[in-house]
């Protein structure tokens, strides 16, 4: 399954009018109605809805060290099954991506692995400690090209720290992505902090540990003039902000989970470890307003911390638990059911937040493009009428921790093309 010409007919761009898509060299070659290709091979996609490839700005592969829980080949099979062609790996890795050459290590496995472009995310400080500044300028430099720097997981609290990481990356155009949680303010913290985890009797996690970290670093970025963007947005509180934000020029950007749009505190209930996360689960408001703000474009992407734990980290009692959910492979179907079958979205509005603004981010030039002549033929064929039950046990990652363990969700990735070349057809991935 690797011709390097392919004729898809009848898929629906955007779930607009069908088309014929000619993909060859990488590239769509031409579109339009009744296209011949005598040397391609041929993919009836009528009833199908085409997407530019899904870009993720937030996955964790968890190679190097933790290879019992996801490995980067593993991990780059469940985001192409997810309909995504690029997905950006987090930072903290053991050892921490905060050199070169952990950074090149990842970026190497991602392209030996075939199946999507794996970007690795450079740590801002020496093992995510939050007292140095780790090699950005190396990690820039290197066959990665690093543009995306987080600590993600931990906070970098330091004001003076996060001043300076803001102003080295405006050398090269890069990003610092904030995990914001004031950490003094949510320590021990189980659960979002409200009438809910007071009658559980789980010590809280206040909205504003998350808000005051993006105000801050809201005016610092304003102070520096530098690329600022923020993690998991999870409370309508800091959704506000950030619409203040960009009002007032602030170059700014944010991002919103899958299980942020249409899971809330009240899955804690019943103590189960699947639905602990970090940032926690919030209210149903909180739900609402990010789901607005996404709608809005106030929020710019879909992005889906994808966390996989080995057994042993979930399968335990609630406090010991790791946080952390699966997301790849249903990221989609989550989004579809959080916007478009809600009417928040449409496709064209769906593409924009899991694949043209994501990539325009992380500085992938080659993804998010639209589906025209001429442009990378990185693209996603999805059934929107499709149903799923999620079975766990059926996931392409080493991890079982999915939240939405046999829930019906709607749409289905039918096929995924990385220049050209399907890494998913028929719902299977290909190598």
């Amino acid at each position: 399954m690797t011709s390097a010409a392919w004729l898809i007919r009848g898929v629906r761009p955007y779930g607009e009018q069908a088309v014929d898509l000619l993909l060859r060299d990488g590239l769509i070659a031409d579109a339009g109605h009744d296209l011949k290709a005598v040397d391609a091979q041929i993919l009836d996609a009528g009833g199908l809805i085409a997407l530019p490839g899904l870009v993720d700005l937030h996955t964790h592969l968890r190679e190097p060290g933790r290879e019992d829980a996801e490995t980067v080949e593993t991990g780059s099979r469940a985001a192409a099954l997810g309909g995504y062609t690029a997905v950006h790996a987090m930072a903290n890795t053991d050892p921490v991506a905060d050199t070169a050459g952990v950074v090149e290590q990842v970026w190497r496995l991602g392209r030996d692995a075939g199946l999507v472009d794996v970007a690795p995310v450079g740590a801002v400080t020496v093992g995510l400690g939050g007292t140095r500044l780790a090699e950005l300028g190396a990690m820039a430099d290197s066959p990665a090209r690093v543009r995306v720097f987080s600590d993600d997981g931990v906070c970098v609290a330091d004001p003076a720290l996060m001043r300076r990481a803001l102003e080295y990356v405006k050398a090269f155009d890069g990003v610092i992505a904030q995990h914001a949680e004031e950490p003094r303010l949510t320590q021990n913290a189980q659960m979002h902090e409200g009438v809910l985890s007071a009658r559980l009797g789980l010590a809280g996690w206040p909205s504003v540990a998350e808000e005051a970290i993006i105000a801050r670093d809201v005016l610092l970025a304003a102070h520096v003039g530098s690329r600022l963007h923020v993690c998991h947005l999870s409370t309508r509180g800091s959704a506000a902000i950030l619409a203040r934000a960009k009002a007032d020029g602030i170059p700014v950007t944010c991002e919103v989970t899958p299980h942020h749009l249409l899971l809330t505190d009240e899955c804690v209930t019943g103590y189960d470890p699947l639905f602990k996360v970090n940032p926690p689960l919030r209210t149903a408001e909180d739900v609402d307003a990010l789901r607005a703000g996404l709608a809005e474009g106030t929020i710019d992407a879909v992005a889906t911390d994808h966390a996989p734990h080995a057994m042993e980290d979930k399968e335990c009692e609630w406090a010991m638990a790791r946080p952390g959910m699966l997301g790849l492979q249903q990221a989609l179907s989550v989004a579809v059911e959080a916007m478009i079958c809600t009417g928040l979205l449409d496709w064209r509005g769906l593409a924009d937040r899991m694949s043209i603004r994501p990539a325009r981010i992380g500085q992938l030039d080659d993804h998010g493009q639209p589906l025209e002549t001429g442009r990378p033929a990185n693209l996603t064929l999805i059934d929107p009428d499709a149903r799923t039950v999620v079975t766990p046990a059926e996931l392409a990652s080493r991890a079982r921790n999915t939240p939405y363990a046999r829930r019906e969700l709607p749409a289905r990735v039918v096929a995924t093309f990385l220049r050209g070349i399907p890494t998913v057809l028929d719902g299977k991935a290909q190598r």
